[in-house]
């Protein structure tokens, strides 16, 4: 149950059942969540002026077109839109410094914490 003032994060994550389990996470967690299944759903999202959204978490390894991709296009609709990078190499990928990572795979604590502090 999401309360009315919850922040709006839009998850971009390609594999079905990851994305499921995120989803689940941020909204147990009463976050509103938004969902794409890969990169041009995301950007279909992100162009519509209606929608309200505090955070973008993308996996890096997308199709097409991959989340650093997907985050520098991001930043062109929405200068200020704080991005969250999931991977699983999370140590080796090089993201910019107003940008965040999270490892793969987290807990449900690690990722609260990190949305929180993002969010803060």
């Amino acid at each position: 149950m999401s309360s009315a003032n919850a922040s709006t994060i839009l998850v971009v994550e390609d594999d079905a059942i990851v994305r499921m389990l995120i989803v689940d996470v941020l909204e147990e967690l009463e976050f509103k969540v938004l969902e794409a299944d890969g990169s041009e759903q995301a950007l279909e999202t992100l162009k519509d002026v209606n929608l309200h959204i505090d955070l973008m978490m993308t996996d890096v390894g997308l199709p097409v077109m991959d989340g650093r991709e997907l985050a520098t296009l991001a930043r062109t609709l929405r200068p200020n839109l704080p991005i969250l990078f999931a991977s699983g190499y999370a140590e080796s990928i090089e993201v910019p410094v107003d940008m965040h990572v999270i490892g793969k795979p987290f807990s449900i604590d690690q990722l609260r914490d990190k949305v929180k502090s993002i969010l803060g």
